[in-house]
């Protein structure tokens, strides 16, 4: 896959895109955008902040949750900038890439990730890069570190979405039988509201509510902005589609359990104290499995990075300098 580095603003960004060295962009960060087509015929976008030279600053290549984009957690950017710089990639059907058809699945998205993180990666020379995830996000960037040891230096997780081996266990059979799509998690994202009249209206319906409970106001207002997009006709609709939120939620990364203790760079995530059970243990297993994992629980629920944004950048510029 060949990556096209876009330097006009996508005319569907409510904010202007500025390229040069001395303007901003989005969230007072200058940005690039960039585009990979995959063999499956549809195109991965994201954002890139500048390179500048001699710059000896890591590199974060970010992964977001289901539903999300790379540009959701601007508030995380903001606070990390000075120190960073940053990558997001958006998958299948978020974000600014295309929609895709039916997706494609956790393993094929991580492969895809994978071939435009090591294009990607060319641009930064020796400079750490470091692969970071939200949720979904978290277990591609899994995939992509064990399928290909020497991408990243270290990885950084934000209560990635791993399920225990007794949950893959029930899931396995269900979703051959195509039973699993009707779980209560994808049936709620089916169901989940998907038009608004502007963008005061998005972050009012939403604002204390379900995922969004505890996001700062600017949080909410990045989702607001850059997890929708206009309408020709005026108002707001989701960049991810409900169908795609719950296909990702109807499936599973295959062979994930097989795949984890294979991991041989340094590996940290942190987990929301009230995120899901399940993660919990999840964690602890992992722990146990690979010497290079470690896992902390700090304040918050699964979306503890929004609630939390420059707690959560002080641990990551922490975990950094280790």
């Amino acid at each position: 896959m060949e990556i096209r580095i876009i330097r006009s603003q996508p005319p569907h960004l409510s904010n202007p895109l500025v390229h040069a060295k001395e303007s901003v962009g989005m969230g007072g960060i200058p940005w690039l955008h960039y585009e990979a087509k995959t063999p499956e015929g549809f195109c991965i976008r994201g954002q890139r902040t500048l390179i500048h030279e001699g710059s000896s600053k890591p590199v974060l290549h970010f992964i977001h949750g289901n539903s999300y984009s790379g540009l959701t957690y601007l508030p995380l950017w903001q606070a990390l900038s000075p120190h960073a710089d940053i990558i997001l990639h958006d998958t299948q059907g978020h974000g600014d890439s295309d929609h895709g058809g039916s997706f494609v699945g956790w393993n094929r998205s991580a492969v895809i990730a994978t071939d435009i993180g090591r294009q990607l990666q060319q641009h930064y020379a020796d400079r750490p890069f470091i692969g970071v995830g939200h949720s979904f996000g978290g277990v591609l960037t899994s995939l992509m570190a064990a399928s290909d040891p020497t991408l990243f230096k270290q990885l950084l997780l934000l209560d990635p979405i791993v399920f225990t081996p007794g949950m893959l266990r029930w899931m396995q059979p269900l979703q051959w039988i195509r039973l699993y799509s009707h779980n209560p998690i994808a049936k709620k994202a089916r169901k989940r509201r998907n038009e608004w009249v502007s963008i005061t209206d998005v972050m009012n319906s939403l604002r204390g509510r379900g995922m969004f409970r505890g996001w700062t106001e600017e949080a909410l207002r990045a989702y607001a902005e850059y997890a929708t997009e206009p309408l020709a006709q005026g108002g707001r609709r989701l960049k991810c589609a409900p169908e795609r939120e719950a296909e990702i939620f109807s499936s599973y990364a295959r062979g994930l359990w097989s795949t984890l203790p294979r991991i041989e760079v340094p590996t940290h995530a942190w987990i929301g104290e009230r995120s899901y059970p399940f993660v919990h243990q999840s964690m602890a297993r992992w722990q146990q499995q690979n010497p290079h994992f470690s896992y902390t629980p700090v304040p918050g629920g699964h979306c503890f990075m929004l609630e939390h944004p420059e707690e959560t950048a002080q641990r990551l510029f922490a975990a950094l300098k280790t």
